[in-house]
Formats: structure tokens, C-alpha cells, sequence
């Protein structure tokens, strides 16, 4: 009998065991799944957000120089510009067609990007402008100037060649965009380039 006892508890044993074992078994998996959560989450983000910074150096002689971002976040991007070390007063700043800012005065950069072939205007004109028509910002007294947007016509790296602004270059002008002067707006010279790549 006390064989068949302990035949019994020995049984109730093994059974507790065993579900203790599946009870860990099972708080791992959930475990592993949330840690799989978690990181295809963290890469979600990582891939909703994409950024690009460039630095813009001085050209035609001048001592403008400064720093530009592009940031893609849900189909939409926010370009923002510091410039110091330019003549007080407004200034033009546009995307040209090539990230070669390797001439004395950018002239290497090409035209004004414009993949959709319209004529030169301001930003959201409705008889036409550039993708690369971003406009004027104003330089203080101490020469520091600064510009930002938003807008979903641009995007970095999506290969859409009427939208993807990689391989293209930012360049500051010395003088006001008039937005009327074909092809160009009469800006004066190339202060400052800085290619967008990654």
C-alpha cells in the first residue's frame, strides 16, 4: 500500500513539474515576443524618421558657411537652415540639380532643381515654380540668418526623381530672390553650397 502511495505522489510530483515547466516555458515565449515587439517597433520609428545634415562652406570669396537638415517623418519633410558669416540683409536660398560644390563659385552645383520643368517662382505659386525654389531668408546685423519648412513635394531616398532631393545641393545667394527673373531670380552669386548626400 505504501508502495501505491508513493507511486501516486511520485505521479502528483512529476504532473506539478511539469506544468511548472510549461508555466516557464510559456512566460519565455511571451518574453521573446515582447523583446520581437519591442524591436520591430524601435525599427518602425528608426525607418519613419530619416534625416540628412549637411554643411554649407563659403564660395565666391565670401566667409558665409553653415549647416542644413533635411528630417522625413510620415511622407513629410522639414528642411531647416543655419547660415552665419553673410552680408546683413535678405538672401536666396535654393536646391540645385548636383551635389558638386567643387568650383570656386558653385557653378559645378548646375541650375536651379526643377524635374518638373515649370518656370521659376515663389514656393506654391500657382502659375509655377521650382522644386528647388525654397526663397528668401534675412541676415541680421551679425551676418546669422535662418530658414525652415515643411513640405511633402520632397523626399530622401525614395528615388522618385520629381521628389527625391539626394544628390542635390543647397546654395545660398548672395543677393534677394525676385521670383520673377527667368530662369533664376536675379539672386547674385553662389555664397554658399553644401551637397545633400547620405
Amino acid at each position: 500500500m505504501k508502495k501505491i502511495h508513493i507511486g501516486l505522489v511520485g505521479l502528483a510530483l512529476l504532473g506539478l513539474l511539469s506544468c511548472k515547466n510549461d508555466q516557464n516555458k510559456d512566460a519565455a515565449d511571451d518574453m521573446v515576443q515582447e523583446e520581437v515587439k519591442e524591436e520591430t517597433m524601435v525599427k518602425e520609428v528608426e525607418e519613419e524618421v530619416k534625416k540628412v545634415t549637411l554643411n554649407l562652406e563659403s564660395r565666391s570669396g565670401s566667409q558665409a558657411t553653415g549647416e542644413a537638415t533635411f528630417t522625413e517623418t510620415d511622407g513629410k519633410i522639414t528642411f531647416v537652415a543655419m547660415i552665419s558669416g553673410l552680408e546683413p540683409g535678405t538672401h536666396a536660398i535654393h536646391i540645385h540639380e548636383t551635389a558638386d560644390c567643387s568650383a570656386d563659385d558653385a557653378t559645378s552645383s548646375g541650375g536651379h532643381w526643377n524635374p518638373t520643368f515649370e518656370k521659376h517662382g515663389k514656393w506654391g505659386a500657382e502659375d509655377g515654380y521650382h522644386k528647388g525654389d525654397i526663397g528668401n531668408f534675412v541676415a541680421n546685423a551679425e551676418g546669422n540668418g535662418r530658414i525652415a519648412m515643411t513640405t511633402d513635394q520632397w523626399c530622401v531616398g525614395c528615388g522618385d526623381e520629381k521628389k527625391d532631393i539626394l544628390g542635390k545641393a543647397i546654395i545660398v545667394h548672395k543677393g534677394a530672390d525676385d521670383f520673377t527673373s527667368q530662369p533664376s531670380g536675379a539672386a547674385g552669386a553662389r555664397v554658399s553650397c553644401g551637397g545633400i548626400i547620405q
